[in-house]
């Protein structure tokens, strides 16, 4: 049987910003936390919430600060900060033995929390690590190898350009983050969960997210990890396979063109998304 959505709940964060989350499926099922990339909202995981909660589990998902229904305050918008509120859920719900499934930037947030917060290690069951850069700026001292490892999408001078151009851009940044086999309306509902998010505290936001570099934090992670990339995204696939190598016992599972292995993945091709993630949790 479905299990039904739960109305939406929020709490007050450290800072006294309100973040809104909702919780599906059985309360004692095994916790799931499904975490957003940037400018992105909770929302988006709707194919995830309602797999995985009809299937007895515990998910919780969450809109970050300034993202979707959550409040967009003039401060913050930084990855330490984001780290600090997902902290802060974790002990508002009493989260525990909880897998952390993140996505895009929700990758680095969950970094910064294992980095900044190790009494919430003991939180954390597992991870799944879904398409993120281990390290989005290119050094020009670096070879092609290193470039690619690091899953470097960005000069410095382009970040600074695309956070300048964020309104006129944004369109065509998320379009280049699905295949062309995406509908125009789900694309047009991307884009209007994206507008959710004021440019100038996104610009602010891509700004600290594209320079930080997490090579340092991945090979400290000491639980169970799944990496999951695709073909078809701007993430380079052997960055993707260089985080996995760095996690003890980590598995990378790279998603081909056929299968629609954007950026998006999770949402073009759900099924097999769903299928790998839940007998990652459940071994």
């Amino acid at each position: 049987m479905a299990s039904k959505l739960h109305s939406p709940a929020s709490f007050k964060t450290g800072d006294g910003v309100s973040l809104q989350y909702n919780q599906t499926g059985p309360p004692r099922g095994q916790p799931l936390l499904f975490i957003t990339g940037w400018r992105q909202a909770a929302a988006e995981w709707r194919k995830q919430a309602e797999y995985f909660s009809s299937a007895g589990f515990r998910v919780t998902t969450f809109d970050q600060r300034g993202h979707g229904d959550s409040e967009g305050p003039d401060f913050g918008y930084r990855i330490s900060r984001l780290a600090a509120d997902l902290n802060d859920l974790l002990t508002h719900l009493d989260l525990q033995n909880v897998t952390i499934i993140g996505h895009s930037m929700g990758c680095s947030v969950s970094w910064a929390l294992w980095d900044q917060f190790p009494d919430s290690h003991k939180r954390v069951s597992k991870f799944v690590f879904v398409d993120q850069s281990p390290s989005m700026v290119i050094d020009p001292h670096w070879n092609a190898t290193e470039t690619a490892d690091a899953g470097a999408l960005f000069t410095p001078v382009g970040v600074y350009d695309l956070a300048a151009g964020m309104a006129a851009q944004l369109e065509s940044l998320v379009t280049s983050m699905f295949t062309t086999s995406v509908s125009e309306s789900d694309l047009a509902w991307v884009v209007e969960q994206n507008k959710k998010m004021s440019d100038a505290h996104a610009a602010a936001l891509l700004t600290d997210h594209s320079f930080r570099d997490w090579r340092d934090v991945i090979p400290r992670i000491t639980v169970p990890t799944l990496v999951i990339g695709g073909e078809a995204s701007l993430v380079p696939a052997a960055a993707i396979e260089w985080i996995a190598k760095q996690i003890p016992g980590a598995k990378a599972e790279i998603f081909t063109k056929a299968e629609k292995g954007s950026h998006f993945m999770f949402w073009e091709n759900p099924e097999k998304f769903n299928a790998v993630v839940k007998e990652f949790v459940t071994r």
